[in-house]
């Protein structure tokens, strides 16, 4: 075979990691269909590419965190329901873990941040997480002011305050203590017109320590790791846009009206510039680092001033104060403090993955052998609001982890740092939906009572999130919509359930008509190879740039191509009755069935797994090793191979029973 293109190098051991949903909910369909199944697909994929020995799948429930016991201290009280908070999270984690069987999403480990063996593994790595940072100096005590309700007399969570977001030109619906909807973190002092969620009034702020790990001196280092990403493109240029954001000299806007009161109260900043420019409604006031730029906040502020801060690298609060969450070990005499829940889920995967190996006999330490080596690459599938703790908390502390300091003039690739792929959002009916949202998304597990999981994973895959935000649009839930109307979500599912369908039926009918069942062999004309080679070339490059929906287009046009193929020459055969015409368009394509399987098999596991055990072929043929190959490789026997015996109407690829017609 003569590859006219260069094929793109996979690592020889990988890690698949998606987000993690809270224990305070069941999974919705923008879980499901905005990143749960595009990490899958690639992880199955990679397991095909590179072995499923060498890939793991982790992922789990988030079970700790202020928004967690605010739900649960609400259910409590709407219901009445005697349950404690570990089983109300454990309930929600079991919920989604059936969903996500439903779904056949396959994790080799789908587990709690708080329970079981994950649990306990969980809080060591979280301790040597702190302790290492801790030991190398790249940790600090800061005393900041923290939410605290005059009327109830406690300390308020970070979910226990809403507010305005203090970064200009947010547009975030809510924003809370010191992170808005959009991830923008902010101290809890920046916070514009906050109000408690207990007693509705302005809560006061009084002075906590926590431990913070000096995000803002690694702004080099990160724009260098946007710089490569830039150069290399081989990550998501939004994703690189939305950490560049961040890594930006403190600033502050203020009006043009409060510049003319600053003016005539002779308050001058100290800063490293002023950028005046006429057609905006604000000056932007630049400073060299934030204490700088907190000086000036403290001046504008007495002397009444408003303003607004810019996007800048602060320092990443590792601690809080509340009971629910994984104990921080003590230090300068700073006790009884728990993990803030986003640091401790961003290490959550290498738990996870220590858990696995061990459950399979493993050593714990082999978790290196993915995380660390150069042979090894991690894969972290997430949503966009997201890019700020991955993109940039993460990527801050995991430098530090791998003993590189902020002064360090180290070469940025030579850091095993984890690849990002961030979807977009995934809207409902044009509509932002979440949870927390006046719009409330479809449940996940309610789809699967008008869809089967095959078509909504081929739906969900071809929307292409990676460029855009998408609409999910089912018809079922269109109250408008007429009996004729197209659903959607179908059209994809349709190559599955109509054309390939059709395709492999029409190849086991003919040929147990005509050869007995008896898998024809031959060789495999030059029209068919060329066109099969692109596909797999194709597909493969797809998968590694990440653009997980052309992978759909590019089955799409090689399935559709090959049914034409099909009723082509099948034609030439039935009409001048030719059996060796009819033998040789059977060795084709069986040679196109077997090929599209192989590279359905990460969409839809259980359909294509169906298709391999009617052609009686072995599980070598979901390996790429073979990618190229015919189909008589993949028959144990030497004798004369029989595929089973199909039933008239077979259906590999089922539809969904409300979708058919009696």
């Amino acid at each position: 075979m003569n590859y006219k293109r260069k094929r793109p190098e996979f690592p020889e051991k990988a890690v698949v990691t998606a987000g993690m949903p809270y224990g305070n909910k069941n999974l919705h369909f923008g879980h499901i269909g905005g990143m749960m199944i595009h990490a899958d697909i690639f992880s199955r994929f990679l397991r095909d590419r590179i072995g499923k020995d060498n890939v793991i799948f982790v992922s789990g429930t988030d079970c700790y965190g202020s928004p967690i016991i605010a739900s649960y201290k609400k259910h409590i009280d709407t219901t009445n329901e005697k349950i404690s908070l570990e089983e109300y999270v454990m309930n929600f984690h079991k919920h989604q873990k059936k969903v996500i069987e439903d779904y056949e999403i396959g994790f080799n480990l789908f587990a709690t941040s708080a329970f079981g063996r994950a649990g306990e593994i969980h809080k060591e790595v979280s301790s040597e997480v702190f302790n290492e940072l801790y030991s190398n100096g790249f940790l600090k005590k800061i005393t900041a002011p923290q939410f605290y309700d005059t009327e109830f007399n406690e300390f308020l969570n970070g979910r226990q305050v809403i507010g305005k977001c203090p970064f200009e030109g947010c547009k975030s619906e809510k924003a809370y203590a010191d992170e808005c909807g959009l991830g923008h973190q902010y101290m809890p002092s920046e916070l514009i017109e906050p109000k408690s969620i207990l007693s509705g009034k302005k809560p006061e702020l009084r002075d906590v320590t926590n431990w913070y790990f000096n995000l803002d001196e690694y702004q080099s280092q990160l724009k260098e790791m946007v710089r490569v990403g830039r150069e290399k493109k081989h990550i998501r240029k939004y994703i690189l846009d939305t950490t560049d954001e961040f890594l930006k000299d403190p600033v502050i806007y203020v009006k043009r009206s409060e510049v003319d009161k600053m003016n005539a109260s002779n308050i001058s900043l100290s800063v490293k510039e002023i950028l005046d420019e006429e057609k905006k409604p604000s000056v932007t006031y630049v400073f060299n680092n934030l204490d700088e730029r907190d000086l000036a906040r403290q001046i504008l502020d007495s002397n009444n001033i408003r303003y607004r801060t810019g996007k800048t690298l602060v320092p990443f609060r590792l601690s809080g104060n509340i009971d629910w969450g994984v104990p921080v070990p003590s230090k300068e005499n700073l006790d009884n403090l728990t993990f803030w829940v986003w640091p401790e889920s961003l290490w959550a995967p290498i738990s996870f993955t220590r858990t696995y190996l061990e459950s399979i006999g493993k050593k714990q330490a082999d978790w290196k052998q993915y995380w660390l080596s150069d042979n090894s690459k991690v894969y972290q599938f997430i949503g966009e609001d997201n890019i700020y703790f991955y993109g940039i908390a993460e990527m801050g502390m995991f430098m530090a982890l791998r003993g590189t300091s902020q002064n360090d003039n180290a070469d940025i690739e030579a850091l095993n740092l984890p690849h990002l792929v961030a979807n977009n959002h995934l809207l409902f009916m044009d509509k932002k939906a979440s949870s927390s949202s006046d719009i409330k998304p479809p449940m996940a597990h309610e789809l699967l009572e008008h869809y089967t999981n095959e078509q909504l994973r081929m739906h969900f895959l071809s929307l292409g999130l990676s460029k855009k935000s998408v609409s999910f649009n089912p018809k079922v839930y269109q109250k408008d919509s007429d009996d004729k109307s197209p659903d959607t979500v179908l059209k994809d599912g349709n190559l599955l359930t109509n054309v390939y369908n059709r395709l492999i039926r029409s190849c086991f009918y003919t040929n147990q008509k005509y050869f007995g069942q008896t898998l024809p062999v031959g060789e495999i004309s030059d029209e068919i190879l060329n066109l099969s080679e692109k596909a797999i070339l194709d597909y493969e490059s797809h998968m590694y740039r990440h653009e997980l929906h052309n992978t759909v287009f590019a089955l799409d046009s090689y399935l559709r191509k090959v049914s034409k193929y099909w009723s082509k020459n099948m034609k030439i055969a039935d009409d001048s009755n030719n059996n060796e015409i009819r033998k040789q368009v059977l060795i084709d394509t069986f040679h196109c069935v077997r090929v599209a399987m192989t590279l359905l098999h990460p969409i839809a596991p259980s359909g294509t797994e169906n298709i391999k055990n009617k052609l009686n072929l072995s599980d070598k043929v979901w390996s790429w090793e073979y990618i190229f190959e015919p189909i008589n490789i993949f028959i144990d026997s030497s004798n004369e191979h029989k595929c089973e015996f199909l039933e008239p109407k077979y259906d590999f690829f089922k539809k969904h029973p409300s979708q058919l017609k009696f």
